[in-house]
């Protein structure tokens, strides 16, 4: 008989409680601090850092952190609650964003562009991964037992945040043995990034705008109407069962075949092999080929009449995968352990300036050459999305096009599949790296890869520049 009035059945309710608390605090104080007011950093970077250093303080006074103690866990397990939240809000957030449907058809040209937004997005990442490893590699001489391939947490952290860095790090953790410390450098790189897109993308707007480089325009309010939140083929809202209860319900299955895939690759192909912890390292990745064979499905039985109706709804949709990706920036920044990495602060330092100053330099020079037209714009969308999330990116995009009417928050939507293609092979790098991470031969030859995807990447990025027709005189 479960006895209610026992902490062991409240102890859940209370560690989310306070992480949602954080995100209230935050959103307070950002509407009342000007300073935080114009620092554009996301209720959810704002809440997780509050609570990381409160959770350090007792930390430090206690013996141990806030979210381990009795309170809000068992045996000190606070922690670790909050790596699997991030961990599943990361597949979450990726699914709910899948699962949309697809926009309007695109022209030629727009086409061009979105595939050189994925590209851009996916040369970033091995910008910040060849510099991150640089990093670490020479750390390596100066740290006897460091994984000289951890640089690449670099572009995880930067590129991916919170949850992939949280992934990636484990998966190190779990090759050295080590408890946590590669989790929390990805973690910290990540809490990092969101400082340097806020911080940065300010300053950058307002040289910007005193410049003139941005035509600022203020933004266009208006009332939400039904139509935006129930589609025309849509079950009205007050069907006996609750929109949001079938997008919830869409996503629980989305990732439960999703976890299918993983089982049948990981623990029946590879029989548990070293590679099992890549595979379940990326579900985000296997929740978007989830989600993509959900709506296929979805699709053949709409055109088959068994699904009269549309029961996917993409506004809905947007507010999951907002709540889960801020639920997992707090929770992720919130699981940083200070202790861990306190003797590791060089190398975390100088992989987050080199990342923030490589980051900035290569995307402001593809954008002044491959998308000319909206040039500022794009920059800092792809620079807020870059160091942040995509989130992070709307965020700089909304101050420069509050009413959206360049065509840069289409890039970053539709760039995905793209990102996703030719991002592969990054994966399958992370989990050579993290399966021997003490081999300097295999580190090295694995970055001397990275570089030459890289430059192969970048060829075909400027492709229309490299291979130019000739005019032939006539």
């Amino acid at each position: 008989m479960t006895d209610f009035y026992d902490l062991s059945v409240w102890r859940g309710l209370l560690l989310f409680g306070l992480l949602f608390a954080c995100l209230i605090v935050a959103n307070i104080l950002k509407t009342q601090v000007p300073f935080l007011k114009k620092s554009l950093i996301p209720n959810s970077v704002l809440g997780g850092i509050i609570m990381l250093i409160v959770s350090s303080i007792v930390y430090f006074t206690k013996g141990d952190y806030l979210f381990n103690l009795p309170v809000f866990s068992a045996n000190g397990s606070g922690i670790a609650t909050l790596e699997v939240v991030t961990y599943h809000c990361l597949a979450i957030g990726f699914i709910a964003m899948t699962l949309r449907p697809s926009g309007r058809k695109l022209t030629k040209e727009r086409t061009g562009e979105i595939f050189n937004s994925g590209l851009t997005t996916v040369n970033s990442y091995l910008l910040q991964a060849v510099f991150g490893l640089a990093v670490t590699l020479v750390c390596t001489l100066i740290y006897s037992d460091f994984a000289g391939g951890s640089g690449i947490l670099l572009c995880f952290g930067y590129g991916q945040g919170t949850g992939q860095a949280l992934n990636i790090g484990g998966n190190f953790d779990s090759s050295m043995g080590t408890a946590g410390i590669y989790k929390n450098i990805g973690l910290s790189l990540a809490a990092i990034g969101f400082l340097v897109a806020s911080i940065v993308g300010v300053v950058v707007i307002n040289i910007w705008r005193k410049k003139g480089k941005l035509s600022y325009k203020e933004a266009t309010l208006s009332a939400l109407k039904t139509e935006d939140v129930v589609g025309v083929n849509e079950p009205p809202l007050n069907e006996s069962v609750d929109k949001m209860s079938i997008q919830i319900a869409l996503i629980a299955i989305t990732y439960l075949v999703a976890y299918g895939i993983m089982y049948l690759l990981g623990n029946v192909i590879l029989k548990g092999g070293n590679m099992i912890g890549t595979v379940y390292g990326f579900n985000f990745l296997f929740g978007v080929l989830a989600a993509t064979l959900v709506k296929l499905v979805l699709k053949l039985l709409k055109k088959g009449g068994l699904l009269k109706k549309d029961y996917v709804n993409t506004f809905l949709l947007n507010r999951v995968s907002g709540f889960a990706f801020d639920l997992m920036i707090v929770a992720g920044i919130c699981a940083i352990q200070i202790d861990l990495v306190s003797g590791y602060i060089a190398p975390i330092a100088i992989m987050a300036v080199l990342g923030a100053v490589v980051t900035f330099l290569y995307v402001n020079f593809i954008c002044k050459y491959l998308f000319p037209g909206y040039r500022y714009e794009q920059f800092l969308a792809f620079f807020g999305m870059l160091t942040g999330t995509a989130s992070t990116g709307m965020i700089l995009l909304r101050e420069a096009d509050p009413n959206l009417e360049s065509p840069v928050s289409e890039n970053l939507v539709y760039q995905n599949l793209p990102a996703i293609v030719f991002g592969f092979p990054i994966m399958l790098i992370a989990g050579s790296f993290t399966n021997n991470p003490r081999s300097m031969g295999n580190n090295m030859m694995l970055f001397g890869i990275i570089i030459g995807i890289f430059v192969v990447l970048n060829v075909v990025l400027f492709r229309k520049f490299i291979f130019k027709k000739r005019q032939v005189k006539l």
